[in-house]
C-alpha cells in the first residue's frame, strides 16, 4: 500500500530531493502588480524582491484552492499511490492547510491525512522529507503522518528581517506588532512558536541581529545531530556568511540546505531577510547523505 507525500510550495524543498522522493508540490498564488501567478512557476523570488524594493509596489499571497489539492491528490493516486499524506505550512499563517483538509474530505479522509507542520519554509520541508523517507521505507499512512508530526515538533525556525513592515502589512507577526509597536526600525530576531511568528530578541543593528541569530542556532543545536536549512531573500552574501559560521560552529551537522525564499514567504519578510531552520535528528536515525549537500562542500 504505497503512500505518497504532498506539500505546498512554501516548504522550499530542494528540487532534487522532491524529485528523488516523488514529493508532489502544490503552489500558492502570489499577486503582483494586479497579476496572480503560481509561486515558483509564474512569479519568482526575484520578481517579488524587485517589487518590494520599489516604492508603491504591493505584493500579496493567497492559498491554493481546494480544487488545486483535489487535482494533486487524484494525480498522485492515478500515479499508483493508495494513500496520501499532505504536509503544509502553519494554519496560523495561511489557509493552505484548511484548503487541503477540505480537499481531503472530498477525496476521502481515509485516503488522505493532512498534517499542519505548525511552521513554514524548511520547518515544513524537514517534516515532509521525514515523511517521504518513511514512506519510501514502506511505512503505512498512520506511521508516515506520525513521523511528519514528530519531525515538525523537533524543528525550530528563526530569522531576521531588515524591517517588520512587510510582516505587519500581511498580518503575519502576531503579537510582535504589539511588542514592538511603532518601533519598526529595530532589528528583531524572530521565531515561529506554535505556528505563529513571535519575537525572540530585540537588537539595535543588523550586525547584532545576525550574530545573535547564529548564537541562537548554535545553542539550539548543541552537540546533537541536526539538519539545517539556510533561507534568504535577495541576501545571498549574508546567507553564505551564515553557512560558513554554522559549518564551523555546529559540530553535529548532518545535512545543510541553502535556498532563496520563494515569492509567497518572501512577500512577508522582504528583501534582506535571512533565516535558519534547525531540525534535530531523531535518535537512532540519520538522513541519507547521497546527493544532498554535506557540511564540507
Amino acid at each position: 500500500m504505497p503512500v505518497a507525500v504532498l506539500t505546498d510550495s512554501t516548504a522550499y524543498l530542494p528540487p532534487d530531493l522532491a524529485e528523488r522522493y516523488g514529493i508532489h508540490v502544490v503552489p500558492l498564488y502570489v499577486v503582483l502588480a494586479g497579476h496572480s501567478g503560481r509561486e515558483g512557476e509564474d512569479i519568482s523570488s526575484e520578481d517579488v524582491a524587485r517589487a518590494l524594493s520599489s516604492r508603491g509596489q504591493r505584493v500579496s499571497t493567497s492559498r491554493p484552492t481546494p480544487g488545486d489539492f483535489v487535482a494533486a491528490y487524484r494525480a498522485a493516486l492515478d500515479a499508483g499511490a493508495d494513500r496520501l499524506v499532505s504536509v503544509h505550512l502553519s494554519a496560523e499563517l495561511s489557509g493552505t492547510w484548511d484548503a487541503a483538509r477540505v480537499a481531503a474530505s472530498q477525496v476521502g479522509e481515509h485516503i488522505v491525512s493532512v498534517v499542519d507542520s505548525r511552521s513554514a519554509a524548511m520547518g515544513t520541508g524537514f517534516a515532509v522529507l521525514a515523511a517521504a523517507r518513511a514512506a519510501a521505507g514502506g511505512a503505512d499512512l498512520d506511521t508516515v503522518a506520525r513521523v511528519a508530526r514528530e519531525a515538525a515538533a523537533r524543528t525550530r525556525t528563526l530569522f531576521v528581517v531588515d524591517t517588520l513592515e512587510h510582516l505587519r502589512r500581511g498580518g503575519r507577526i502576531g503579537s510582535a506588532a504589539a511588542v514592538f509597536g511603532s518601533a519598526l526600525a529595530v532589528k528583531p530576531v524572530l521565531h515561529v512558536v506554535d505556528g505563529r511568528v513571535v519575537p525572540l530578541e530585540k537588537v539595535r543593528t543588523s550586525a547584532r541581529a545576525f550574530n545573535r541569530l547564529v548564537q541562537h542556532v548554535v545553542e539550539l543545536a548543541g552537540e546533537r545531530q541536526v539538519s539545517l536549512a539556510v533561507h534568504h531573500l535577495a541576501a545571498a552574501e549574508r546567507a553564505e556568511r551564515l553557512v560558513t559560521e554554522l559549518r564551523e560552529r555546529v559540530p553535529g551537522l548532518c545535512e545543510l540546505h541553502v535556498s532563496e525564499l520563494g515569492a509567497a514567504i518572501g512577500a512577508h519578510v522582504g528583501p534582506g531577510a535571512v533565516g535558519v531552520v534547525v531540525s534535530h535528528v531523531a535518535p537512532g536515525t540519520a538522513p541519507p547523505s547521497g546527493g544532498e549537500q554535506p557540511p564540507g562542500e
